[in-house]
Parts: C-alpha cells; sequence; structure tokens
C-alpha cells in the first residue's frame, strides 16, 4: 500500500473526527492502523475513536497490549482515562504512577521520558504534565481523597497556567479558603508562562474574579485590552456570585436572570439561579425551569436538584425533595449543594440527626464554603448543644466574616452563655450590615435580629432601648404575636403594667395557645392589682373639700386611664347629664342636642377596698370604658364595658436566630434561605364590637339610652356594649 492512499485514511479520520462522526472514524482509523501495521499515531487515532464511541476496555486492552502507555504519557493517560470512566479508580492509579528503582512512584518515570520519542500526532510528553495531574486528581476526588485531590490540582494548574480544569475545581468545589485561594493565584508561573504582558494581565483578571466571591461586589473593572468580556456571560456569573454571598439576592436573581435569557442552560449559573430562586421562593418559575432541565438533560445532576428544591418549598413534601436530592448526589455524589439541601428537607421537619449527617457531608465536600458549618452550628444550637455550636459559627465566621446570619448566630450563641456584651457586639455588626444591604432585606427574615437586640438590652436592664428595638421588629411584621408578648414582657418590667396587658391580649389574640405569654399575663395582672389604683378622665385640681361635699368635673371620653396621685382616693359616682346650658335633663343626646358627662366624687377618709378596685379592672384589647356605682350604694359589680380583641390565629413558626422570652432558652433556626424595607405605625386604639368588626372608638360617644332605669350604652348599629348598672 503506497503511503499516499495510508495518508488519505488518516486525513479522513481526523476529518470525521472533527466532524463528529465516531463511527465512520473508527471504521477508518482501523483500516489505518492495520496498514501502517499500527504505527503509534494510528493505534493513538484507533483508541480515541473507541473512546468518543464509549468503547473504554476496548481502547485500554489495544494500548495495554503494545506496551505503549509505559513509552508515552499520552498513552498512559488515555488508558486511565478509560479506566477512571468505567470507575475503575484502583486500576487507574495503577497505570499513573510508576514505580521507580527506589521505591517511590511517581507519575512519569524518568527513563520513560528519555527514552521517549516524538510521534506525529501524538502529544509530547511535556504537554500532558498537566493532564496527568488533572486526572489523577479527579481519581483521588472520587475515592474520597480530597486533600491528595487538591494537591493534584494544584500541580496540574502550576504546571500549566492555562489548565482552567483544574483551577475550577479547586474553586468550584470550595476545596481552599479564602487565604489558601489567594496564595494559590500567587504563585502560579504566569510570567514565565505567558508569552506576553498582555495575555498574563488577561489571565490574572479571569482568575482573580472567580476567587473573591465573599468580596464586595463593587464596580467591575476590566483591563482596557479586552474591554469587550464586559458582556462575557461567564463574568457576569462570577459577579452574580458575589452578589449572592453578599446577601443581595434579588440583585443576583436579576442578573442571573438575564443570563438565562441568553443562555438558558449555561452550566455554571444554573445552580446559582436555583439557589436564588430558593431564596426568593419563586416556587411557580422553579417549577418551570426544573421541568425544562429534566425533559432535555435527564442525565445532568442540575435538572434532579431543581426538582428537588421545588418540592423543598413545599411544606408537606419533604419526602419528594429527599428522593429527587437522593438522586442527584447518585449522579454525582460531589455536588455539595444537594448535600445542603438533603440536609434542609430533614431539617424542616426536626430531624436533627439526619440534618446533621448531610451537613457534615456537604461540609467535607465544601471545605471553602462557610453554610455547611453555618447549618451544623444551627443545628446543634437547636438541640442545646451551644458549645459545639458555637465551634461551628466561629469556623463559618472565620471563612466568611461579613455574613450578618454568622453575625446574628454568633450573637445567639453569646446570649446562651449570659455573654450579652458580645452578643449585643455580634447583633450590632449584623443590623449594621443589613442597613448597608438597604431593599435587599428581607422583612420576615431580620425580624429575629431585632426581637434578640431587644432581649439582650432587657437582659442589661437597658428597657427604653430594648423596647424601641421590639416596636421596629413590630413595624417590620405587624401580625407577630412574638413581637406582641416581647414588648409586654419589657413594659412590665418597666412598671407599666396596664400598656403590658393590653400587648399580651393582642399577642393571645393572634396566637391563642402561647402558654408564656398566658403565664405573663396572669403574673402582670397580680402585679397590677397590687399596685395604685387609676381612675378615668383627667382631674382638675381642687382644695380638698369636707367629706360630705360634692364637685363636679367634666369627663371627656377621649381621655386616657391616669393613676390616682392624691393621697385620699375618690370614688366615681353615678353620673348626670346635662344639656349645653347647664341644665339636667334625661333626653337623648344627638348632633343637634349635645350632652356631656358629669362626675360627682366623693371624698373619703378610708382607702378604697380591693373589692372595690375591681370595678376598675378593664380589658386591655378593645375599648375601655367606666363602671358606674350610684351615690348611696358601694361599688359591688364589675360592669365592663370592654370587648376583647379578635383576630386572626397565626400558627407559631420558629425563625432563625429568635430568643425565646424565657431567658434560659434562645432559638436558632433558618431554613431557606429572602427583601425589602418598610415602614409602618401600630395603632392601639382599635375598637371590635361583639361580631369582631372594626368600629370607630368616637361611635360610642353617643347615643345612651335608659331601658328599665338601666343606662346602656350603644353604637350607631345599637350594638349593646355592656351590662345592665344597678341604680
Amino acid at each position: 500500500m503506497s503511503e499516499a492512499i495510508l495518508n488519505r485514511i488518516r486525513n479522513i479520520v481526523i476529518d470525521y473526527t472533527n466532524k463528529h462522526q465516531y463511527e465512520s472514524a473508527l471504521f477508518w482509523s482501523d483500516k489505518a492502523a492495520s496498514l501502517s501495521q499500527y504505527h503509534a499515531s494510528d493505534v493513538y487515532r484507533l483508541a480515541q475513536s473507541m473512546f468518543h464511541m464509549k468503547q473504554f476496555e476496548r481502547a485500554a486492552v489495544l494500548i495495554i497490549k503494545r506496551k505503549l502507555h509505559l513509552k508515552y504519557n499520552a498513552f498512559r493517560y488515555l488508558v486511565a482515562k478509560c479506566y477512571a470512566s468505567c470507575k475503575e479508580w484502583q486500576l487507574a492509579l495503577d497505570v499513573l504512577e510508576t514505580v521507580q528503582p527506589d521505591g517511590s512512584t511517581s507519575m512519569v518515570s524518568k527513563k520513560i521520558l528519555l527514552e521517549a520519542e516524538k510521534v506525529e500526532g501524538v502529544p509530547e510528553d511535556k504537554e500532558m504534565i498537566a493532564s496527568l495531574h488533572l486526572l489523577r486528581g479527579d481519581i483521588y476526588e472520587a475515592m474520597d481523597v480530597r486533600d491528595i485531590a487538591a494537591d493534584c490540582y494544584k500541580e496540574a494548574v502550576k504546571a500549566d497556567v492555562f489548565c482552567y480544569e483544574a483551577f475550577d475545581r479547586l474553586i468550584g468545589h470550595h476545596m481552599l479558603r479564602a487565604e489558601e485561594e489567594q496564595d494559590l493565584l500567587e504563585s502560579l508561573p504566569m510570567r514565565k508562562q505567558c508569552k506576553s504582558v498582555e495575555e498574563q494581565n488577561l489571565l490574572r483578571f479571569l482568575y482573580d474574579i472567580k476567587l473573591k466571591k465573599y468580596n464586595k461586589p463593587g464596580q467591575l473593572e476590566v483591563p482596557d485590552s479586552v474591554d469587550n468580556l464586559h458582556e462575557n456571560l461567564d463574568i457576569a456569573t462570577s459577579l452574580a456570585e458575589r452578589h449572592y454571598y453578599n446577601c443581595e439576592f434579588k440583585t443576583s436573581y436579576k442578573i442571573t436572570e438575564n443570563i438565562l435569557k441568553c443562555d438558558p442552560y449555561h452550566g455554571a449559573c444554573l445552580p446559582l439561579h436555583v439557589a436564588l430562586l430558593v431564596e426568593l421562593k419563586e416556587s411557580n418559575k422553579l417549577f418551570y425551569l426544573a421541568h425544562q432541565l429534566v425533559s432535555r438533560y435527564p442525565e445532568l445532576p442540575i435538572s434532579w436538584y431543581a426538582v428537588g428544591c421545588y418540592y423543598l418549598l413545599q411544606p408537606k413534601k419533604q419526602e419528594l425533595a429527599r428522593r429527587y436530592l437522593l438522586k442527584t448526589t447518585l449522579l454525582d455524589k460531589m455536588y455539595g449543594p444537594a448535600w445542603l439541601a438533603y440536609g434542609h428537607s430533614f431539617a424542616s421537619e426536626n430531624e436533627h440527626d439526619q440534618a446533621m449527617a448531610a451537613y457534615f457531608t456537604a461540609s467535607q465536600l465544601m471545605k471553602g464554603c462557610h453554610l455547611p458549618f453555618l447549618y451544623i452550628g444551627l443545628e446543634y444550637s437547636v438541640t442545646n448543644n451551644t458549645k459545639l455550636a458555637e465551634k461551628f459559627f466561629s469556623t463559618a465566621l472565620e471563612i466568611c466574616p461579613d455574613d450578618p446570619h454568622v453575625l446574628h448566630e454568633m450573637g445567639v450563641a453569646s446570649c446562651t452563655n449570659n455573654d450579652y456584651q458580645s452578643a449585643v457586639e455580634y447583633f450590632n455588626k449584623a443590623l449594621n450590615k443589613i442597613q448597608e444591604l438597604g431593599d435587599e432585606v428581607s422583612i420576615e427574615e431580620w425580624k429575629p435580629l431585632l426581637n434578640n437586640l431587644g432581649h439582650v438590652h432587657r437582659q442589661l436592664k437597658n428597657y427604653p432601648q430594648a423596647l424601641t428595638y421590639h416596636r421596629q421588629a413590630l413595624v417590620l411584621s405587624p401580625h407577630s404575636a412574638d413581637t406582641y408578648t416581647n414588648i409586654g414582657f419589657v413594659l412590665s418590667y418597666m412598671g407599666n403594667y396596664l400598656e403590658a396587658i393590653e400587648y399580651l391580649h393582642k399577642s393571645l389574640g393572634l396566637r391563642r395557645d402561647d402558654a408564656f405569654t398566658a403565664s405573663l399575663l396572669d403574673t402582670v395582672i397580680e402585679q397590677f392589682s397590687d399596685s395604685d389604683i387609676p381612675v378615668y378622665g383627667e382631674v382638675v385640681e381642687a382644695p380638698e373639700l369636707p367629706p360630705t361635699c360634692t364637685r363636679e368635673f367634666a369627663y371627656k371620653p377621649e381621655d386616657s386611664l391616669i393613676d390616682c396621685q392624691s393621697e385620699k382616693p375618690r370614688k366615681p359616682l353615678q353620673p348626670a347629664f346635662s344639656d349645653a346650658s347647664g341644665d339636667s335633663t334625661t333626653a337623648t343626646p344627638s348632633p343637634n342636642n349635645p350632652l356631656t358627662f358629669n362626675y360627682k366624687l366623693e371624698v373619703t377618709d378610708n382607702y378604697t377596698t380591693p373589692e372595690e378596685a375591681k370595678c376598675l379592672d378593664t380589658p386591655m384589647s378593645g375599648i375601655t370604658a367606666l363602671n358606674y356605682t350610684s351615690h348611696d350604694e358601694s361599688c359591688s359589680k364589675d360592669n365592663d364595658l370592654g370587648t376583647s380583641m379578635t383576630g386572626m390565629s397565626y400558627p407559631h413558626t420558629r425563625s432563625k436566630g429568635t430568643v425565646d422570652h424565657d431567658d434560659s432558652t434562645w432559638w436558632a433556626r433558618k431554613r431557606g434561605e429572602a427583601h425589602s424595607g418598610s415602614t409602618g405605625t401600630l395603632s392601639t386604639s382599635t375598637v371590635h364590637g361583639q361580631d369582631g368588626s372594626l368600629l370607630d372608638q368616637s361611635a360610642f360617644t353617643s347615643p345612651v339610652t335608659e331601658q328599665g332605669g338601666n343606662q346602656v350604652f350603644s353604637t350607631d348599629d345599637d350594638m349593646e356594649l355592656d351590662d345592665s348598672t344597678d341604680q
């Protein structure tokens, strides 16, 4: 056979390989190898064609029989790659490592390197050094020997600074911490391997932007020589990742959404986009994305990871979430985010042991990421193992010192250890970080931080500051029963029992089965009953009168309850009505005939008895009204005109890092990973009628009617609000 025909067949093989017609390439490469009596270059092309056709063992046997793997690194790499594709990890390592005469192992024999000759169409041995280190690192990582794998990846990227796969394994799999990543970048021989300064600057920029994921995003500075990289999708993905790790989820989501519009299946962007959809609780968009991925790429782990994350957002479908997340780990057991989500599914059902097992696996796979250590600490905190919780929180803080989640949990751990000064420092740092985020902050997510600041200041007996933080939390979440209880708790310490009872009533209106709030309410009521007796209305100062003298004063219905400061308490008497001229009348008040209340107070020589004081007990939710007695009879009946506040009952859920009302118990829980600020005011004058409807307080100023000698207050719709009063 002439050399021209053989060269023609070799060109046909190369042409079909470039066209991805591997079956045709395999057919002609087999003929070329036979015609050349298995020349090294033809054997290499034939083995490559078999590898492309996934005939791995056949390709390995072809090379080993001719012992070409002992002479050329390219054949050595191809044989090891075939065994690794069959998951024969030990056989692959045996091929890669050569035993030296001194007993040590090496990737390449020095003797073989000296004897190897250059073959056309086969890469040189020096060109394959980085690939051999990369493959060796992949094998060790698959065998869960991650420390050696990381060393192999470092050697690969140092042998060839353009070997992005090795660099991506180190960074994408979170094998290194921030300082180790920076040391690696500084140790790369860019100046030696790059042919120009411009090439060196480009390489440093592309690697540097992937390293600083915990740094502030800032403005992207692209070298002038490569200004067009502003629109590169990989660069945009790296920028979105920075926003994500700085808790700027909405900004990051906008970037990833634009990326997927240009490239719907961008491999580096998809895991980040799925995490953002979970954080922002966009279940509908996540369902659509998962459906598209499964229908097009059922063999990829990201497809089933998206399905598992969708079910993770459904409260009662955690079993389905675990099923699909487990399938993700079977496809790629190194997929760290799937292990994190797998732990979340157990933690949401209070299965702490299984959750921690999943988090520990994630921590081994993501050594340079702070999230696994944060969640392990949370589980230990929930199970009251505060020492281990603080240890893992400290590890997370070392990796990511500016994450407000970590700072918040460190504050909770300090509170548990009764180190309130340190807790205040951590909480204030977290609050400062949140204020920097602005609209990125989720209202519901950061309400526990304000409440916890209130708890700590209460422990430090700084009650006004504690009350301020609790009221700020109430503005963020007006329907939080916990916050109402917290405010009532602080007010009771401040001696403001009346307002404390009001807030505790509102808390029970939102969550009636809260045992702590009910017990606290009973205690505050007992303290209130032992305190000074209050009277209603504004008392105008007047000289002390003889016991038999009386005087009148005007009562304003809008006046609030005040404490009586007189040495001799006065007993309210039966009100009389008078018209505008001051004459007594029994006419019904109306807009054209306004009436005013007049009270007669009798100064007594003795203090009011506890039985009489009961007349002044009032409910703290709803309208507060007076109790009346006749002029010649002692007060003996509680004629409470108030109505209890009614409202929807909200389920009691545990928020991340929430400190319980009990001083000895501090909660810590946050699942799921979302932010916009809002302002509002709390209204304490809301009135509810007997049917639960909201009523205007001004409606209770009219009219007053008499029925059978009893005076009855009613609203415009004749809703009766009080029992009868003895005359």
